[in-house]
């Protein structure tokens, strides 16, 4: 007597091939809208030629604290400075860093509004690089910061001045594509000296640990010198 053959298992499909539903949406859950970058601050970060490689790596650390830069090739010394203008309105920035050695040695940093200004030129003094310090901070590539101003920025007209461009160009826009949503760490700038400050925490503790990240340097403002438009 013939045994009779079993039943082959039903060949099952490969879950990547099967199509699932759409999820149902209740009536009363809200919908999520895609949030919108509204502050659109754009800068372009570019040098002249005649920097040497400390200054170079200086301005690249300068770019990794904004993500919402755009950069641009060396510009030519021969070149005058309102070039800049018609290079930000091609790259659609609305405020410029240039970086201009002199000699080898000294660096200069203008920070400008364009194209109608204000700007102003900086010696930059007694820069220390990322990889100079070697510091033990460690915060999230373009998480936006805490601006911390001395309280001397609110006392003369020059200094409120600096206050408001140092914000709209160090200042990281909501909402932009390349940022990260949270803060995690603090630019200071301090007033010593007639000279203006610069360091970088990472936030450690909601208590106000802090952590310096780097990179340093102190700003000389050479508050003579004007954009030429």
């Amino acid at each position: 007597m013939k045994m009779p053959k079993k039943r082959k298992h039903a060949e099952v499909e490969d879950s990547t091939t099967l199509e699932l539903p759409p999820p149902v949406r209740h009536s009363d859950e809200p919908v999520q809208k895609k949030k919108k970058w509204v502050n659109k601050q754009r800068v372009l970060v570019l040098a002249a030629r005649g920097i040497n490689h400390r200054h170079r790596h200086l301005m690249e650390d300068m770019k990794k604290l904004m993500p919402h830069h755009k950069p641009e090739s060396k510009m030519e010394r021969s070149k005058t400075l309102s070039i800049i203008n018609e290079m930000c309105e091609m790259k659609n920035c609305n405020k410029a860093v240039l970086f201009e050695g002199r000699k080898k040695q000294d660096l200069y940093m203008w920070l400008a509004n364009v194209p109608n200004g204000p700007s102003v030129k900086f010696l930059i003094e007694n820069a220390s690089t990322m990889d100079e310090l070697k510091l033990t901070g460690n915060c999230l590539r373009g998480s936006r910061p805490v601006l911390s101003f001395d309280p001397a920025f609110n006392e003369k007209p020059h200094y409120s001045l600096l206050k408001e461009v140092f914000t709209q160009i160090f200042g990281v826009p909501k909402h932009h594509p390349k940022s990260q949503p949270f803060f995690d760490h603090v630019y200071t700038f301090s007033v010593l000296d007639n000279r203006i400050w610069f360091r970088n925490y990472q936030i450690l503790s909601e208590d106000g640990a802090l952590a310096e990240v780097g990179p340093r340097f102190v700003l000389n403002p050479m508050l003579n010198c004007v954009w030429c438009i």
